[in-house]
Formats: structure tokens, C-alpha cells, sequence
């Protein structure tokens, strides 16, 4: 569910009339990561390497209260459930969107990725998850990539997880990950949090 908050009855007050009007208010942050533990879940399972990724990055998001509201035109919002949202290639040659409501379940989420993006790549149409707060994933996986920028608008303020290809060496597989986040979301505080709850349920998937 979505709804409308007041934000002077919320911490991120004054983070919304600094940064609400402001032209750039979108930061990045970019860690590597050691992303050896889903290679090998994903060659165990038969999983898919960005599945699991995209579920590390709902159960770490969901530990982090800020995930749950957004500015959207002016006004903030507060949800009660977190979707991801992956890039599909589509049997048409382009692309459509399509969003994975999250859930602690890596089973589930596991299906409904699976059929979600099918659905997506088959019918060409975007898939939509009406009232969940959604955070936008984009890899780039044709090549190795320090770092992304993604463009900013005023239509999109959500929050933004981009990778590119993971690099092998003989102990271990590391991913460069960027965190794109809207300024009255988030300070770069939660956002260091959110990186480093990224890597522990990276770890614990192996664990």
C-alpha cells in the first residue's frame, strides 16, 4: 500500500526541504563486493547469478526503514512492501520492465522472478507492482565496469542498484555495484548501511 505522509512528522523532515527542490539531488555510492557465495548457491541450485542478487538487495533493503518512503513530485510517500525491479530483454529485440515483489522467501521470489521476466520477454509489456516501493536494478553484464552514473529525472526518484560483469580470479569472484539514492530517501549514512547489509546477506547465503 501506498499512502501520503506529512513530512514534518517524519525524520527526513529536514532532508526534504533541503534536497525536495533541489535540481541534482541524487547520490552514488560504489563498493565492490565479494560475490563468491552466489556463484556458487547459483551453479549448486541452478539459480540465476542476478536473481540471486536481486534478492541479497530486498533482504538487505528491508532491514533499512528509509526504503520504505519516497519523494514522488513534491510529496512523500510511505509503503508497506518493496518490489524489485529488473530490465528485460524482450523476444522483440527491445526492452521492458518488469517488478519482483520481494519476500524473505528466496523460493518464491525464485518463481516469481522466473515467471515475471518470461511473462515480460514474451508479451514485449512492462510489468508493474502497484503500491510497493520499488528499487531499480540495471546490469550491464556484456563487460566489466568500475562504476555507473545513471541519468536522473523528477519522473524517477526511486533508488537505483546497477552492476555490471562479475571478474574471477582463482580465490574468489568480486562484483563493483552502484547505489544510486535520492537524497530525501536516504543520507549517505543508510546508504553505507545498505551496502554493508548487502554484503552480509551476500555471505549468508553461502552460510
Amino acid at each position: 500500500m501506498k499512502r501520503e505522509i506529512n513530512p514534518q512528522d517524519t525524520n527526513r523532515e529536514q532532508a526534504f526541504n533541503f534536497w525536495m527542490k533541489s535540481p541534482m539531488p541524487m547520490v552514488t555510492l560504489t563498493k565492490i563486493f565479494n560475490v563468491t557465495p552466489i556463484r556458487k548457491i547459483g551453479n549448486r541450485k541452478g539459480m540465476k547469478f542476478n536473481m540471486l542478487l536481486c534478492w541479497c538487495i530486498g533482504k538487505a533493503a528491508s532491514k533499512i526503514e528509509e526504503f520504505y518512503t519516497l519523494p514522488e513530485q513534491g510529496k512523500l510517500f510511505r509503503f508497506d512492501r518493496l518490489a524489485i525491479n529488473v530490465i528485460v530483454n524482450n523476444k522483440d529485440g527491445g526492452i521492458s520492465s518488469c517488478d519482483i515483489p520481494y519476500t524473505d522467501d528466496l523460493e518464491q521470489f525464485n518463481t516469481s522472478y522466473m515467471d515475471l521476466t518470461q511473462s515480460a520477454s514474451d508479451s514485449c509489456n512492462s510489468i508493474i507492482e502497484e503500491g510497493a516501493m520499488v528499487i531499480g536494478t540495471s546490469a550491464m553484464v556484456d563487460t566489466t565496469l568500475e562504476c555507473i552514473v545513471n541519468q536522473y529525472t523528477d519522473q524517477f526518484c526511486n533508488p537505483m542498484v546497477m552492476w555490471g560483469k562479475y571478474r574471477k580470479s582463482l580465490l574468489k569472484v568480486t562484483l563493483p555495484i552502484s547505489f544510486q539514492f535520492h537524497h530525501v530517501q536516504m543520507d549517505g549514512g543508510h546508504a553505507a548501511r545498505f551496502l554493508e547489509e548487502l554484503q552480509n546477506e551476500i555471505n549468508e547465503l553461502w552460510r
